[in-house]
């Protein structure tokens, strides 16, 4: 990986990297709630350094630069508070109305003008990146393991606590806001690379086959060995790749190659 460069812009932590060549081409992404869990680690997970456009990681609320005591655990708690309005809902809300802002910022301090935009979302931070592909225009777009309908994490949710979710209008109203597959056909004809681990969670690859079947310029990646985390544990800081994150960086340097 080059030299990062770190910032905040609107408020939003970022881990920048330079790419070989000048362009304004840029690529943003969201990190996963799981390993790699901050922007830095992300960029370190899938740096993209094959693909000749700047690649600027977002920190999503309260990781990284905005941990709360230097945990996630505020993060964690609002799980378990309320799966849906304050964690799914909550978080990936609050990314995607920060992104405005932000992207106007980083282009401003990077010096990186209005050329082509690209997205790239893992798990939590795939669903920050879908629902930004609904109201800004992309270029391209990829997900890797990604969170695609609210339900489904729920359902992972009531597995791992052992508690069945209270489910009310106003989370109901807000999970059925958040299905892309539903909601496919607003994502229009941007191409979209759904990429799945193997290994991945039973319900995420039904997902993302269906979020597949529903867009007309998508392709299905499905990575061997690959679970759901990209880096081991604990993830907060950039870390070595590991060989199924090394296999998901050359397809995702391969898709936005031919976009750029």
């Amino acid at each position: 990986m080059g030299e990062a460069i770190t910032g905040t812009a609107a408020g939003v932590p970022y881990t920048a990297l330079r790419p070989a060549v000048e362009t304004d081409a840029l690529i943003v992404t969201w990190h996963m709630i799981d390993a790699p869990r901050t922007d830095a680690a992300f960029a370190a997970a899938l740096p993209l350094n094959d693909v000749p456009a700047w690649r600027v990681h977002l920190g999503l609320p309260l990781c990284g630069a905005r941990m709360v005591n230097g945990s996630m655990d505020a993060v964690f708690e609002r799980a378990q508070r309320d799966a849906v309005l304050e964690y799914f809902a909550g978080l990936a809300g609050q990314a995607a109305e920060e992104f405005p802002a932000a992207l106007a910022e980083v282009r401003q301090q990077l010096s990186i003008g209005d050329g082509p935009l690209f997205a790239l979302g893992g798990s939590l931070g795939g669903l920050v990146a879908l629902q930004n592909m609904t109201k800004v225009e992309f270029k391209a777009g990829a997900v890797v393991n990604a969170l695609i309908r609210v339900r489904t994490g729920i359902g992972l949710v009531e597995e791992i606590m052992g508690i069945p979710y209270t489910w009310t209008d106003e989370s109901a109203a807000a999970a059925d806001a958040l299905d892309f597959v539903t909601r496919a056909g607003e994502l229009g004809d941007v191409p979209l690379l759904v990429v799945s681990g193997e290994e991945d969670y039973a319900v995420f690859r039904e997902d993302a086959r269906k979020l597949t079947d529903a867009l007309p310029r998508s392709e299905l990646a499905t990575i061997p060995g690959l679970a759901h985390p990209l880096a081991e544990e604990p993830g907060l800081e950039p870390a070595p790749q590991t060989p199924p994150a090394a296999v998901v960086d050359e397809r995702l340097s391969q898709w936005f190659r031919k976009y750029v």
